[in-house]
């Protein structure tokens, strides 16, 4: 062989050995995420299809030149239970989990935004808030990288706050959309785990709280369990939703619900 071609042949093997090197773990699945993408871009500009045959379709299409994408109106925070964002992220790229979240915020504050905020991510589950029983169609999902047994990092929680204000002010979300996963999913989830800073959220501008409740007094006939339905959580489990409100309001994670509670409940009540 003529030493030209193996000089040639030599530097290929270089390059293709860099270029393996170089590229992203996520090669295949970041592929994978953009034909699934792009299917969905299609079915988008696609002329609407007859799919029922005992309905009187027109026979000509006419299709609006009036309207917009659908956009998030609720946030809702998780912890990963995870040990790790790499480990996150393996789960969150595996098909076989079913499972993902627009943002995955790591414990040194590295954002990941995994899916564009105007598609449905597979983060609720099972779940319900007031009268919505399908929020994963309106709402987006933020993991934080916490095994559910450990603080949250300063760094992290700058990180989040700084993208509540982004996703706040760009989709006009309510304060009181923000949310957690433990809030809409009393019964399976607790996350964020009761360290999280609700309140410190809150003084930021995401999420309600309660202010000072001495002098307040608890009405006789004062049906909690109702307050509760109304603030949002589903009181199908009665314990359950108890705990939800008292460990996203009261960092704790007791069932027990009494004047202290109430008193609390009372002001988030009348909120709404």
């Amino acid at each position: 062989m003529k030493p030209l071609i193996k000089r040639f042949i030599l530097f290929c093997s270089v390059v293709l050995f860099l270029y393996a090197c170089n590229r992203s773990a996520y090669h295949a699945t970041n592929k994978s995420h953009k034909q699934q993408a792009y299917q969905l871009a299609r079915e988008l500009v696609s002329v609407p299809v007859q799919q029922h045959a005992s309905l009187s379709y027109a026979k000509e299409w006419v299709g609006t030149t009036n309207f917009s994408l659908r956009k998030p109106n609720m946030v809702i925070i998780h912890h990963t239970a995870q040990n790790s964002c790499d480990q996150t992220l393996r789960t969150f790229t595996l098909t076989r989990t079913q499972v993902s979240s627009h943002y995955v915020i790591c414990a040194d504050g590295t954002i990941h935004q995994m899916l564009n905020d105007y598609f449905r991510a597979h983060h609720a589950g099972v779940s319900k808030w007031g009268n919505m029983t399908d929020l994963n169609s309106g709402s987006i999902g933020i993991e934080l990288d916490n095994n559910g047994y450990q603080p949250f990092s300063e760094r992290q929680i700058e990180s989040l706050v700084a993208l509540l204000e982004q996703l706040k002010k760009k989709y006009q979300i309510p304060t009181a959309n923000f949310i957690g996963h433990g809030d809409i999913a009393p019964t399976r989830k607790n996350d964020p785990n009761w360290r999280f800073p609700w309140k410190q959220l809150h003084e930021k501008g995401f999420g309600l709280w309660w202010k000072d409740t001495t002098g307040v007094k608890v009405p006789e006939n004062f049906n909690h369990l109702q307050a509760l339905r109304i603030v949002g959580y589903d009181i199908a489990d009665s314990s359950a939703a108890k705990r939800a409100f008292k460990r996203h309001f009261m960092q704790d994670t007791t069932a027990q619900f009494g004047t202290s509670e109430k008193k609390i409940l009372m002001q988030l009540y009348t909120q709404f």
